[in-house]
């Protein structure tokens, strides 16, 4: 089944049940397949520039802080059940001046990347943030994740900001885009 609702920047609609995926509520059962995802990013990807692997108690520690915070952690299950990807949002920066501002991530399975589970994902944060009165999400992404940045425009993200040569991962400098959604 599909669902959606209408926020400035347009309609988003995105798979929520049905044709084989699922979004949830993040919970401990998810949490390994959710650290096995984010440690895939940190050793084969540029989208999460750390160099050091998380252990299962540092991302349950970031789970339930996102929470505590009520901030949403949810999961995209396919249809054997297993964590396809994941993703959250909180706050963009500390001053209380932003609070109305909100940055996301999201993260998908290697082998379950080209199926839609991102944009289900992303589709499902902009309608939370939305939802909780949020005026606006960030999108921080690598400069040459083409991928990425397509999907973001086609989910009404705009392009606001290039900072080059701000990151370093594998031996070489990376480029940050910045992208920005009225909600």
């Amino acid at each position: 089944a599909l669902w959606g609702a209408r926020a400035s920047g347009g309609d988003i609609w995105v798979k929520k049940k049905g044709a084989g995926m699922e979004i949830i509520d993040a919970g401990e059962p998810h949490l390994a397949a959710i650290t096995e995802i984010y440690n895939h990013s940190i050793t084969h990807g540029s989208a999460v520039w750390h160099s050091v692997e998380a252990d299962l108690e540092s991302r349950r520690r970031w789970m339930e802080d996102r929470q505590q915070a009520r901030f949403p952690v949810i999961v995209a299950l396919d249809a054997e059940g297993r964590v396809a990807g994941y993703g959250s949002f909180g706050p963009w920066r500390s001053g209380d001046g932003y609070r109305d501002t909100v940055e996301h991530s999201v993260h998908v399975r290697a082998d379950a990347q080209g199926r839609g589970v991102g944009r289900a994902l992303l589709g499902e944060l902009i309608l939370r943030a939305s939802e909780a009165g949020k005026h606006a999400m960030i999108a921080g992404i690598e400069a040459g994740n083409e991928i990425s940045i397509q999907l973001h425009a086609r989910l009404g993200f705009e392009r606001v900001g290039y900072f080059p040569e701000v990151g370093t991962k594998f031996g070489r400098r990376l480029d940050l885009v910045f992208m920005q959604r009225p909600l």
